[in-house]
């Protein structure tokens, strides 16, 4: 007789929180770098947190992408550390959540972020959210909530910051399905552009993003696509490559990995498998994977190329 549903995905997570509890969390915490006047600083924090430090004439603007610095998430314990304390970050001016599920949008962590930059300032972060998420974040201190349909901006700290689509879903529980979900593009008064595509599948939206918004830096996820039904919603390494293709960006970090065991691949697969589809369609040198606390520079754009780069005699993405 058949198992019911229910009683199947229940099993599978009881699974997956008791293999997640086996190994020690691994990984040493690093204190943010210093970044130049018109430099952009993409610091990896694990899963899909990110601190993006843009530097300005005047100072350097702090943003916060779904920053999770939680050991736990409900039953799953995380398996590598935070790629820096909260107490070491520099004061935040900008949290972007890009939709409601619990790796992305941690309460706690929101919470804790909030009142370190109160400590150092004397102010609170603006947050942004797509439509639907408001009442998630509503409580937690910020200065203000302001909350973007599909592609919307907003001028945030001198940034200029655009929701753009994904392939996904944004319920945070089960019903609650009118929430919706995204990634962003921020851009400064630099012209540094850099794309965070949030949880996403592949699609079609990859190439209108750098169509419209032509950003340089793309931050995209590469894990939790085993079994196949799970690509509905996540992109594979290989289907990632091929929408930083898309997007004609110049420079690639993967995120969505080594962090939360949310996929059935193993831990470690999924930038292997990045790396040796970047190597057959001859992009190994666009892409970079950082480890935990590890920053990525990106130079002026006065340093770079003004053109996109030329993907035409790229390979196409493998079966």
């Amino acid at each position: 007789m058949r198992r019911p549903f229910v009683i199947t995905k229940l099993g599978q997570v009881t699974r997956v929180a008791w293999e997640s509890h086996q190994h020690p969390i691994s990984g040493v915490s690093q204190k943010p770098i210093s970044v130049g006047a018109g430099e952009l600083g993409v610091m990896f924090q694990g899963h899909s947190s990110f601190l993006l430090q843009f530097g300005g004439a005047d100072g350097t603007t702090n943003v916060l992408v779904d920053p999770v610095f939680a050991t736990r998430l409900v039953v799953l314990r995380r398996q590598r550390k935070p790629g820096v304390r909260i107490d070491d970050l520099p004061p935040i001016d900008v949290i972007l959540l890009t939709h409601a599920h619990m790796d992305h949008l941690n309460r706690p962590t929101l919470r804790l972020v909030v009142r370190a930059t109160r400590r150092k300032t004397g102010r609170a972060p603006i947050a942004v959210v797509p439509n639907g998420v408001e009442d998630l974040v509503a409580t937690l201190g910020f200065a203000e909530v302001r909350s973007l349909g599909g592609w919307q901006s907003t001028e945030a700290a001198g940034l200029k910051v655009t929701l753009t689509p994904a392939k996904h879903w944004g319920a945070r529980m089960i019903n609650d399905t009118h929430r919706l979900f995204g990634g962003y593009v921020l851009e400064d008064a630099s012209g540094q552009k850099v794309y965070h595509s949030g949880d996403t599948a592949y699609f079609d939206g990859f190439r209108e993003i750098g169509r419209r918004l032509r950003p340089q830096t793309a931050l995209l996820p590469i894990g939790a696509y085993f079994p196949d039904s799970y690509r509905a919603v996540h992109t594979s390494p290989e289907e990632a490559l091929q929408g930083f293709v898309d997007l004609g960006a110049s420079v690639m970090v993967p995120m969505h990995y080594g962090t939360f065991p949310l996929g059935r691949e193993p831990m470690e697969e999924p930038p292997v498998r990045l790396m040796a589809d970047a190597e057959r369609r001859g992009l190994v040198d666009r892409v970079r994977i950082l480890g935990e606390g590890d920053t990525l520079v990106i130079p002026p754009v006065s340093a770079l190329s003004s053109s996109r780069p030329d993907m035409d005699s790229v390979s196409p993405l493998s079966a």
